[in-house]
């Protein structure tokens, strides 16, 4: 990597503080093109005027530099933080394109020399990602775990434990002469047996992560006319669905995501569950069962307290709908508010028992490559 690279690490348009990073072996010389007489000094912030190539004022800016391979991206960095209009910042990246070896970063360069040069591992760059993308507390902690390197300290102990099982087989192999104990499958296996139980852990905590990252679904289902719709506006502050007294007038599922108390939900308001031999209606209530049945939990709304038999789902809770008056228990008004956060902490209660079952690997990804792994040790430890 004989080029230098940089590119704006904030998001576009107008801010007040924009940060353009520059990084490769020539990182140093764009600040001694662009200001003068500046003394360089690695991890100390310095306030600085700016110039261009043909010498004209471009900004005044605090500028910050890292001696590779004490970096991000273990190269040469530096980081101008400028005045965040756009036309400073395209006078800026202008600057740098006229510098010789210079060149804009592609999408994800900065984190991909990181990850070449052993600053950071593939785990930990997933992590980074999600961190970026974290919109919830949940999300936010998730990442944190991830990025911090936890997943790869517990697969170097996987693997110290798999080198151990190795050595032992080896050994009574290569010293089959000596007073060396001859029989050591009893410890291989159990070796290989308490690595299989680990991953076995993380193979099935995955689905829950997996969650964390895209939201967990939550059904509301009733029917017609008991306040679904009602409830998905007044739980979203907005009117994301239609409301009306005729019934059946919800028939596609509405989607709303949103950030439930920290964790990351999407409310899925279903058609009213009825007989109909109206067709489309039809249709859209066997999705609203097909996805009820499959959601994460079932917010159910009842007026008399009945169930529907058609909801199989065993995460189910059900509300009394239309409580306007407030004296009925697990009652709900979406109306006046009354139970709105009774049932928001119902939902958030039930959703953090799945939470608690959260392993460190968190992508398909990863249970991928440990279901792999999981069936290559029971294979090996057949073979005692």
């Amino acid at each position: 990597m004989t080029d230098t690279i940089y590119a704006l690490s904030t998001s576009q348009g107008r801010a007040g503080i924009a940060v353009v990073r520059i990084s490769g072996p020539d990182a140093f010389l764009s600040l001694r093109s662009m200001s003068k007489d500046i003394q360089i000094k690695p991890r100390k912030t310095i306030l600085c005027d700016l110039f261009t190539k043909e010498g004209l004022h471009l900004d005044r800016a605090l500028v910050i530099s890292f001696k590779g391979p004490n970096s991000f991206t273990g190269e040469d960095v530096v980081e101008l933080h400028i005045h965040g209009s756009i036309a400073v910042i395209q006078k800026t990246l202008e600057t740098l394109s006229k510098i010789s070896n210079f060149r804009q970063a592609l999408p994800g360069e900065f984190t991909r020399r990181a990850l070449l040069n052993e600053k950071l591992n593939l785990a930990e760059i997933e992590g980074l990602a999600d961190l970026i993308e974290a919109e919830t507390e949940a999300q936010r902690v998730q990442a944190l775990k991830v990025l911090s390197g936890k997943l790869g300290e517990r697969a170097q102990e996987w693997r110290s434990m798999i080198i151990k099982a190795m050595a032992l087989i080896e050994v009574t192999i290569d010293f089959a002469d000596e007073e060396v104990p001859t029989d050591v499958s009893k410890d291989v296996k159990y070796i290989l047996t308490n690595i299989i139980n680990d991953l076995d852990k993380e193979s099935k905590s995955i689905n829950v992560a997996e969650r964390i990252r895209t939201g967990f679904e939550v059904a509301i289902v009733g029917k017609p006319n008991v306040g679904k719709s009602t409830l998905l506006n007044a739980m979203a502050g907005r009117e994301a669905a239609i409301t009306s007294e005729q019934a059946g007038t919800t028939r596609d599922i509405i989607e709303v995501r949103m950030d439930l108390d920290g964790l990351p939900v999407t409310m899925l308001d279903t058609a009213g569950l009825r007989e109909t031999n109206n067709l489309i209606e039809t249709k859209g209530i066997t999705r609203a069962i097909e996805r009820a049945n499959s959601s994460d939990l079932v917010v159910m709304l009842t007026e008399d307290g009945e169930t529907l038999p058609e909801i199989k789902n065993p995460k189910t809770l059900t509300f009394i709908s239309k409580c306007d008056e407030g004296n009925q228990e697990n009652g709900l008004s979406a109306v006046t508010g009354f139970g709105l956060d009774n049932m928001i902490g119902s939902i958030k209660k039930e959703l953090e028992k799945t939470i608690q079952n959260q392993g460190l690997a968190t992508r398909f990804r990863h249970k991928e490559a440990i279901d792999r792994s999981i069936s290559k040790l029971k294979t090996a430890k057949t073979c005692g």
